[in-house]
């Protein structure tokens, strides 16, 4: 009997390294993979279709809402955003484990409906540093950056919410951490006794 995948999510406020960390987490584990939500926004340069999004019409996302296709869904600065919720159970009943890069809200989503769910939030390691990071990136005005700043406080203080915090400083140590919880799970009696059931049937017959 193949166990079936653990689902993840993980919220971070914009700065703290989300994406470069999911992105290597995927890369470093067999049998993880994150899920590619759908939107209604424009294509970006470099983007492509089903690997960064999949980028459908608003009037396709909206009649995939109608029909409960969701798993979670928001609208973020006048798109829409989800999570296909077939995609995610075909992928955890093949026992590949999930991971949704989602806010605190659409994790909280997604717990109410799945709630063996293991949520992890990704914390920087001060505000200077978030701060220096958005700056980094140099595309945004000022204003623009106190609003995410003012944003990012907001959906820190969200963090008690989840099972898991990792503090982002160094890259490889967060990363680390990131594998530990993945392996943790995998290593689980629950899991282990639908993966292991032959050994375990032969071991006590």
């Amino acid at each position: 009997m193949s166990r079936t995948g653990t689902l993840y999510t993980v919220s971070a406020p914009s700065g703290a390294g989300k994406t470069s960390l999911v992105a290597a987490l995927v890369e470093s584990s067999p049998d993880l993979r994150v899920s590619v939500s759908h939107t209604t926004r424009a294509m970006r340069p470099g983007e492509q279709d089903g690997v960064n999004y999949h980028f459908v019409e608003e009037q396709t996302f909206l009649a995939m809402l109608e029909r409960a296709e969701f798993l979670e869904h928001a609208r973020v600065f006048g798109n829409l955003y989800g999570t296909s919720q077939l995609w995610v159970e075909e992928q955890l009943g093949s026992g590949t484990d999930v991971i949704l890069e989602i806010d605190w809200q659409g994790a909280q989503q997604v717990k109410r409906l799945q709630p063996a769910t293991r949520s992890i939030f990704i914390l920087p390691p001060s505000r200077e540093t978030l701060l220096q990071r958005l700056t980094g990136r140099g595309q945004d005005g000022q204003d623009i950056i106190d609003r995410r700043m003012a944003e990012a406080v907001e959906e820190m203080s969200h963090y008690v919410e989840s099972d898991f915090l990792v503090v982002n400083d160094d890259f490889e140590q967060a990363l680390a951490e990131l594998k530990t919880i993945v392996s943790a799970h995998r290593l689980a009696t629950a899991k282990q006794r639908e993966s292991l059931a032959p050994l375990l049937q032969q071991l006590l017959s």
